[in-house]
């Protein structure tokens, strides 16, 4: 009993230094990995080998942290690989003779997604590179390419400035502080027209449906959420980012019209629900408890169950039953090609922090004819993320003032090397 009072007792939130240190070293993990797999991804390799390789990778640095102490840890997220057109994360099955031969191709645009978690504290993180080709050899993209990166990287910028409550980074006077702390958070609507205004100046589209989630422990669909571009009135966000929040925060770019569809492909990730449901299948019931005891509440694919074949019958039930729930395989509606990012933030009274996020953009190997031109989202593409504090704050000004300049000079970004 003295230990379930003591468990009850911990302080899980960013409150706690413990809380942030577990997200920070997921976050860690999550990026090296992500490194690791953007490095695998060549013309001609197989996404299931890259999304096996990720996920052995993942459990082997996981297991170097926290070694001898009574948490739980693992993966948050399995490492998927999405080809061009794809928008949700994709991760074939072995058992799968028609998807499990599927490979990259060169020039295409793909989204890498995968994550690590610490005591049920995940950080997951999303990047979208191009396959490296005969077309872009000497690392230079250009054109629609250009585009859709730049705008995707843009909207992401802009969306996690719009996140910073109001006032948490307002200088000057008590009483100037205090009236910028009143101003009402910018609303989601708010935020798609802006964001519409970013991802069009690269004659781009939004992504429809694009949803940033809050993350708890053991949790990565919180009770709060944005929205953007929502496919119906149904479909909004709810609440708003607060300090002490931590966030999986996404942006979605096409280069088609942004509307989106589901393929009739097998849905391979799953998560378990908070449902409860007397399972009536044996097989079923085994499945559910390996899901359980392997990944808690966070999203597996299939491959990672013990007998995959076994899974795959075992999972229907479940799902019938909402026990867990099925990620469908959504692509572009018009198969056009799609970026995609993911960034796990917290926000602490100092700022926003990102914790695990994809890498910056080299913009001096972007060439494009476009730019952003709207002076209102080129001043608060100038706004930082949080307070200044000694050399980490001049590092992070160094590289905001050529990323403001190449959304306003396009691919005229010489000043970055100054």
């Amino acid at each position: 009993m003295a230990e379930k009072d003591k468990e009850e007792a911990i302080d899980y939130t960013l409150n706690n230094p413990d809380t942030l240190t577990k997200y920070k070293t997921a976050a860690q993990i999550s990026q090296k990995v992500l490194e690791a797999v953007t490095g695998w991804c060549l013309e001609g390799e197989k996404i299931l080998s890259i999304c096996e390789r990720g996920d052995k990778l993942l459990a082997e640095e996981v297991g170097k942290v926290y070694k001898g102490k009574k948490i739980s840890k693992g993966i948050s997220h399995p490492t998927t690989v999405s080809p061009s057109s794809y928008i949700t994360p994709y991760t074939p099955l072995s058992a799968d003779a028609e998807e499990s031969p599927t490979a990259l191709q060169a020039n295409e645009p793909i989204k890498i997604q995968l994550g690590a978690q610490i005591d049920g504290f995940g950080a997951i993180v999303c990047d979208t590179i191009i396959v490296p080709g005969e077309t872009h050899k000497d690392d230079k993209l250009e054109g629609r390419e250009a585009d859709l990166l730049l705008a995707c990287h843009y909207a992401n910028e802009l969306l996690l400035r719009l996140m910073v409550p109001s006032g948490l980074l307002a200088s000057g006077t008590d009483e100037e502080k205090k009236k910028a702390a009143s101003e009402k958070p910018v609303t989601q609507a708010k935020m798609t027209q802006l964001l519409e205004k970013v991802v069009k100046s690269y004659a781009c589209n939004l992504v429809e449906g694009t949803t940033s989630w809050l993350f708890e422990r053991n949790e990565i669909e919180g009770k709060k959420k944005i929205v953007l571009a929502p496919q119906s009135e149904g479909n909004k966000g709810e609440g708003v980012p607060e300090v002490g929040d931590v966030w999986g925060v996404e942006m979605g770019v096409s280069l088609g019209s942004g509307k989106i569809k589901t393929l009739d492909k097998r849905p391979t990730l799953h998560r378990r629900t908070t449902i409860t449901y007397q399972l009536k299948r044996p097989s079923s019931r085994q499945t559910l408890s390996e899901i359980v005891k392997k990944f808690g509440t966070f999203p597996f694919s299939l491959r990672q169950l013990d007998d995959e074949r076994a899974a795959k019958v075992g999972v229907v039930e479940c799902v019938r039953s909402n026990v867990l729930r099925q990620y469908e395989v959504v692509a572009d509606k018009d198969m056009a090609p799609v970026a995609r990012v993911l960034t796990t933030i917290a926000i602490t009274k100092n700022g926003l922090i990102r914790l695990s996020a994809p890498p910056s953009p080299d913009e001096l190997k972007y060439k494009t004819d476009k730019k952003i031109t709207d002076e209102a989202i080129l001043k608060i593409l100038e706004q930082p993320l949080a307070r200044s504090s000694g050399t980490k704050s001049k590092n992070k000004k160094k590289k905001k003032k050529p990323a403001k300049k190449a959304a306003e000079e396009g691919e005229d970004e010489s000043s970055e090397e100054d």
